[in-house]
Protein backbone atom coordinates (compact mmCIF):
# COMPACT_ATOMS: atom_id res chain seq x y z
CA UNK A 1 0.00 0.00 0.00
CA UNK A 2 1.33 3.63 -1.03
CA UNK A 3 -0.11 6.36 1.05
CA UNK A 4 -0.32 9.97 -0.80
CA UNK A 5 -1.06 12.79 1.67
CA UNK A 6 -3.21 15.54 0.34
CA UNK A 7 -4.46 13.44 -2.24
CA UNK A 8 -7.73 15.96 -2.66
CA UNK A 9 -5.88 18.69 -5.02
CA UNK A 10 -4.47 18.33 -8.47
CA UNK A 11 -1.42 16.79 -7.98
CA UNK A 12 -2.61 14.18 -5.81
CA UNK A 13 -5.26 12.89 -8.60
CA UNK A 14 -2.52 12.80 -11.17
CA UNK A 15 0.25 11.41 -8.53
CA UNK A 16 -3.11 8.52 -7.50
CA UNK A 17 -3.76 7.77 -10.96
CA UNK A 18 -0.16 7.48 -11.89
CA UNK A 19 0.03 4.72 -9.72
CA UNK A 20 -2.77 2.92 -10.21
CA UNK A 21 -1.58 2.72 -13.68
CA UNK A 22 0.83 0.74 -12.65
CA UNK A 23 -1.60 -1.72 -10.90
CA UNK A 24 0.23 0.01 -7.25
CA UNK A 25 -2.35 -0.07 -4.28
CA UNK A 26 -2.81 3.44 -3.21
CA UNK A 27 -4.76 5.03 0.14
CA UNK A 28 -5.38 8.48 0.06
CA UNK A 29 -5.11 11.08 2.93
CA UNK A 30 -7.80 14.03 2.34
CA UNK A 31 -8.48 16.90 5.24
CA UNK A 32 -12.58 16.61 4.56
CA UNK A 33 -15.19 13.29 4.24
CA UNK A 34 -16.86 15.00 0.96
CA UNK A 35 -13.30 14.36 -0.84
CA UNK A 36 -13.13 10.86 -0.20
CA UNK A 37 -15.57 10.30 -3.34
CA UNK A 38 -12.49 12.14 -5.90
CA UNK A 39 -10.18 10.26 -4.58
CA UNK A 40 -11.32 7.35 -5.20
CA UNK A 41 -12.85 8.09 -8.97
CA UNK A 42 -8.55 8.61 -9.55
CA UNK A 43 -8.07 5.17 -8.43
CA UNK A 44 -7.90 5.12 -4.55
CA UNK A 45 -8.68 2.07 -2.50
CA UNK A 46 -8.47 3.31 0.68
CA UNK A 47 -9.23 6.88 2.32
CA UNK A 48 -8.08 8.23 5.78
CA UNK A 49 -9.90 11.65 6.70
CA UNK A 50 -8.65 13.89 9.19
CA UNK A 51 -5.96 16.37 9.63
CA UNK A 52 -2.12 16.47 9.05
CA UNK A 53 -1.46 18.21 11.88
CA UNK A 54 -3.01 15.43 14.10
CA UNK A 55 -0.70 13.12 15.04
CA UNK A 56 -3.25 10.29 15.58
CA UNK A 57 -4.24 10.52 11.91
CA UNK A 58 -1.30 10.15 10.28
CA UNK A 59 -0.60 7.23 12.42
CA UNK A 60 -3.39 5.33 11.01
CA UNK A 61 -3.06 6.87 7.66
CA UNK A 62 0.77 5.24 7.49
CA UNK A 63 0.10 2.40 9.17
CA UNK A 64 0.82 -0.48 6.88
CA UNK A 65 2.08 1.26 4.00
CA UNK A 66 5.58 0.52 2.36
CA UNK A 67 5.97 4.07 0.86
CA UNK A 68 4.57 7.25 1.44
CA UNK A 69 4.28 10.24 -0.93
CA UNK A 70 3.50 13.40 0.94
CA UNK A 71 2.46 16.72 -0.42
CA UNK A 72 1.82 19.05 2.15
CA UNK A 73 -1.08 21.76 2.44
CA UNK A 74 -0.54 24.04 0.02
CA UNK A 75 0.98 27.56 1.35
CA UNK A 76 0.74 26.14 5.15
CA UNK A 77 2.51 28.12 7.60
CA UNK A 78 2.34 24.78 9.32
CA UNK A 79 4.62 22.79 6.26
CA UNK A 80 7.84 22.39 9.14
CA UNK A 81 5.41 21.46 11.98
CA UNK A 82 3.53 18.65 9.59
CA UNK A 83 6.35 17.77 7.70
CA UNK A 84 8.20 16.66 11.12
CA UNK A 85 4.83 14.68 12.00
CA UNK A 86 4.64 12.90 8.80
CA UNK A 87 8.42 11.63 8.98
CA UNK A 88 7.73 10.65 12.94
CA UNK A 89 4.61 8.47 12.06
CA UNK A 90 6.93 7.13 8.69
CA UNK A 91 9.42 5.91 11.28
CA UNK A 92 6.66 5.06 13.43
CA UNK A 93 4.99 2.63 11.21
CA UNK A 94 8.31 1.28 9.60
CA UNK A 95 7.72 3.11 6.38
CA UNK A 96 10.20 1.59 3.87
CA UNK A 97 10.20 4.57 1.47
CA UNK A 98 9.42 8.47 1.66
CA UNK A 99 9.01 10.91 -1.16
CA UNK A 100 8.49 14.41 -0.30
CA UNK A 101 6.74 16.72 -2.95
CA UNK A 102 9.20 19.58 -2.66
CA UNK A 103 9.42 22.75 -5.14
CA UNK A 104 12.47 24.14 -7.22
CA UNK A 105 14.51 25.93 -5.92
CA UNK A 106 13.23 25.83 -2.12
CA UNK A 107 16.95 27.21 -1.32
CA UNK A 108 15.10 30.65 -1.98
CA UNK A 109 14.72 31.99 2.15
CA UNK A 110 12.59 35.67 -0.01
CA UNK A 111 10.17 32.89 -0.48
CA UNK A 112 8.72 31.33 2.86
CA UNK A 113 6.47 28.49 1.32
CA UNK A 114 9.93 27.59 -0.69
CA UNK A 115 12.28 28.36 2.68
CA UNK A 116 10.04 26.07 4.49
CA UNK A 117 9.87 23.22 2.37
CA UNK A 118 13.58 23.21 2.30
CA UNK A 119 13.67 22.70 6.29
CA UNK A 120 11.57 19.46 5.36
CA UNK A 121 14.38 18.66 3.02
CA UNK A 122 16.57 19.00 5.96
CA UNK A 123 14.16 16.98 8.40
CA UNK A 124 14.47 14.50 6.18
CA UNK A 125 18.08 13.97 6.44
CA UNK A 126 18.14 13.70 9.99
CA UNK A 127 15.18 11.19 10.11
CA UNK A 128 17.23 8.05 8.80
CA UNK A 129 14.25 7.18 6.58
CA UNK A 130 15.15 6.10 3.14
CA UNK A 131 13.64 9.27 1.11
CA UNK A 132 13.51 10.63 -2.71
CA UNK A 133 13.00 14.32 -3.08
CA UNK A 134 11.03 15.73 -5.99
CA UNK A 135 11.57 19.30 -7.40
CA UNK A 136 9.23 20.06 -9.86
CA UNK A 137 8.54 23.76 -11.09
CA UNK A 138 5.68 25.79 -11.95
CA UNK A 139 2.77 23.41 -13.21
CA UNK A 140 1.59 24.35 -16.89
CA UNK A 141 -2.11 22.81 -15.77
CA UNK A 142 -2.00 26.05 -13.89
CA UNK A 143 -2.73 28.19 -17.02
CA UNK A 144 -6.19 27.04 -16.55
CA UNK A 145 -6.88 29.26 -13.81
CA UNK A 146 -6.65 32.44 -16.65
CA UNK A 147 -8.24 30.53 -18.66
CA UNK A 148 -11.88 32.43 -18.33
CA UNK A 149 -10.09 35.50 -19.05
CA UNK A 150 -8.50 34.68 -21.76
CA UNK A 151 -11.13 33.71 -23.69
CA UNK A 152 -12.89 35.93 -22.54
CA UNK A 153 -11.40 39.21 -22.84
CA UNK A 154 -7.80 38.20 -24.20
CA UNK A 155 -5.71 38.96 -21.42
CA UNK A 156 -3.03 36.69 -19.59
CA UNK A 157 -2.75 38.65 -16.07
CA UNK A 158 -0.13 38.19 -13.77
CA UNK A 159 1.20 40.55 -11.34
CA UNK A 160 4.89 40.35 -12.20
CA UNK A 161 6.83 41.57 -15.10
CA UNK A 162 5.61 40.27 -18.38
CA UNK A 163 9.25 39.49 -19.80
CA UNK A 164 10.00 37.34 -16.03
CA UNK A 165 11.15 33.97 -17.11
CA UNK A 166 9.66 31.02 -15.37
CA UNK A 167 10.52 27.07 -16.18
CA UNK A 168 7.10 24.96 -16.24
CA UNK A 169 6.55 21.41 -16.26
CA UNK A 170 3.56 19.52 -17.36
CA UNK A 171 1.69 17.89 -13.55
CA UNK A 172 1.68 14.37 -16.10
CA UNK A 173 5.25 14.05 -16.23
CA UNK A 174 5.81 15.30 -12.45
CA UNK A 175 3.21 12.24 -11.58
CA UNK A 176 4.96 10.12 -14.10
CA UNK A 177 8.19 10.26 -12.25
CA UNK A 178 6.69 9.81 -8.82
CA UNK A 179 5.18 6.79 -9.79
CA UNK A 180 8.41 5.70 -10.73
CA UNK A 181 10.23 6.70 -8.04
CA UNK A 182 7.85 5.23 -5.70
CA UNK A 183 7.67 1.71 -7.44
CA UNK A 184 11.23 1.37 -8.79
CA UNK A 185 14.58 0.91 -6.86
CA UNK A 186 17.43 3.25 -7.07
CA UNK A 187 16.00 6.56 -6.32
CA UNK A 188 17.23 6.17 -2.89
CA UNK A 189 18.41 9.54 -0.79
CA UNK A 190 18.18 11.31 -4.44
CA UNK A 191 16.49 15.47 -4.95
CA UNK A 192 15.38 15.64 -8.37
CA UNK A 193 14.82 18.99 -10.19
CA UNK A 194 11.74 18.37 -12.31
CA UNK A 195 11.48 20.67 -15.00
CA UNK A 196 10.56 20.98 -18.81
CA UNK A 197 12.99 22.38 -21.42
CA UNK A 198 10.18 25.72 -21.81
CA UNK A 199 10.89 28.97 -19.39
CA UNK A 200 8.41 31.24 -21.07
CA UNK A 201 7.66 34.59 -19.84
CA UNK A 202 4.49 35.70 -19.68
CA UNK A 203 4.43 37.40 -23.00
CA UNK A 204 5.62 34.53 -24.61
CA UNK A 205 2.60 32.24 -23.38
CA UNK A 206 0.38 34.47 -24.01
CA UNK A 207 1.97 34.63 -27.67
CA UNK A 208 1.53 30.80 -27.92
CA UNK A 209 -1.78 30.72 -26.19
CA UNK A 210 -3.19 33.12 -28.80
CA UNK A 211 -1.35 30.85 -32.16
CA UNK A 212 -3.27 28.07 -30.44
CA UNK A 213 -6.82 29.44 -30.09
CA UNK A 214 -6.47 31.94 -33.10
CA UNK A 215 -7.47 35.13 -30.89
CA UNK A 216 -5.59 37.84 -30.44
CA UNK A 217 -4.09 37.42 -26.34
CA UNK A 218 -1.98 40.08 -24.81
CA UNK A 219 -0.16 39.73 -21.37
CA UNK A 220 -0.86 42.58 -18.74
CA UNK A 221 0.61 43.14 -15.58
CA UNK A 222 -1.77 43.65 -13.12
CA UNK A 223 -0.74 46.15 -9.86
CA UNK A 224 0.25 44.28 -6.80
CA UNK A 225 -1.57 46.52 -4.34
CA UNK A 226 -5.18 45.65 -6.39
CA UNK A 227 -4.31 41.81 -6.63
CA UNK A 228 -3.91 41.67 -2.97
CA UNK A 229 -6.99 43.70 -2.73
CA UNK A 230 -8.58 41.71 -4.65
CA UNK A 231 -7.35 38.44 -3.22
CA UNK A 232 -8.37 39.00 0.23
CA UNK A 233 -11.56 40.13 -0.48
CA UNK A 234 -12.09 36.94 -2.19
CA UNK A 235 -10.72 35.39 1.47
CA UNK A 236 -7.30 33.96 0.99
CA UNK A 237 -5.13 34.16 4.76
CA UNK A 238 -2.87 36.44 5.18
CA UNK A 239 0.56 34.18 5.84
CA UNK A 240 -0.61 32.89 1.28
CA UNK A 241 -1.03 36.35 0.25
CA UNK A 242 2.03 38.11 1.89
CA UNK A 243 3.68 34.57 0.98
CA UNK A 244 2.84 35.18 -2.46
CA UNK A 245 3.58 38.86 -3.19
CA UNK A 246 7.34 38.12 -2.05
CA UNK A 247 6.93 35.12 -4.88
CA UNK A 248 5.82 37.36 -7.53
CA UNK A 249 8.40 40.52 -6.58
CA UNK A 250 11.22 37.42 -6.47
CA UNK A 251 10.01 36.20 -9.77
CA UNK A 252 10.34 39.82 -11.47
CA UNK A 253 13.66 40.28 -10.25
CA UNK A 254 15.55 36.82 -10.50
CA UNK A 255 13.41 34.79 -13.24
CA UNK A 256 12.73 31.93 -11.79
CA UNK A 257 14.42 29.00 -14.55
CA UNK A 258 15.82 25.50 -13.86
CA UNK A 259 17.60 22.66 -16.33
CA UNK A 260 15.39 19.64 -17.84
CA UNK A 261 18.04 16.93 -17.81
CA UNK A 262 17.14 15.12 -14.70
CA UNK A 263 13.42 15.31 -15.89
CA UNK A 264 14.33 14.06 -19.12
CA UNK A 265 16.65 11.10 -17.77
CA UNK A 266 13.82 9.75 -15.73
CA UNK A 267 10.85 9.64 -18.25
CA UNK A 268 13.09 8.18 -20.65
CA UNK A 269 11.76 10.81 -23.15
CA UNK A 270 11.92 14.00 -23.70
CA UNK A 271 9.72 15.93 -21.19
CA UNK A 272 6.16 17.50 -22.42
CA UNK A 273 6.64 20.80 -24.25
CA UNK A 274 4.01 23.85 -23.25
CA UNK A 275 2.84 23.75 -27.00
CA UNK A 276 1.55 20.19 -26.39
CA UNK A 277 0.07 20.91 -22.91
CA UNK A 278 -1.43 23.52 -25.16
CA UNK A 279 -3.16 20.81 -27.49
CA UNK A 280 -3.73 18.55 -24.87
CA UNK A 281 -5.49 20.30 -22.42
CA UNK A 282 -6.28 24.52 -23.44
CA UNK A 283 -9.33 23.34 -24.85
CA UNK A 284 -11.47 26.20 -26.33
Amino acid sequence: MILVTGAAGKTGGHVIGALTARNLQVRGLVRQANQAESITAFGAKEVIVGDMRDAQVLRAACSGARAVYHIAPNMSPDELTIGQAIIDACKWAGVRRFVYHSVLHPQVEDMPHHWLKMRVEEALFKSGLTFTILQPAAYMQNLLGYRDGILERGVYAVPYSVDSRQSLVDLRDVAAVAARVLDEPGHEHAIYELVSPDAPSAREIAALVSAHIGKPVRAEQVDRKDWEMQTRVGGMLDYAVETLLKMFIYYECNNFVGNPNVLSWLLGRPPRRFEQFLQDTFVC
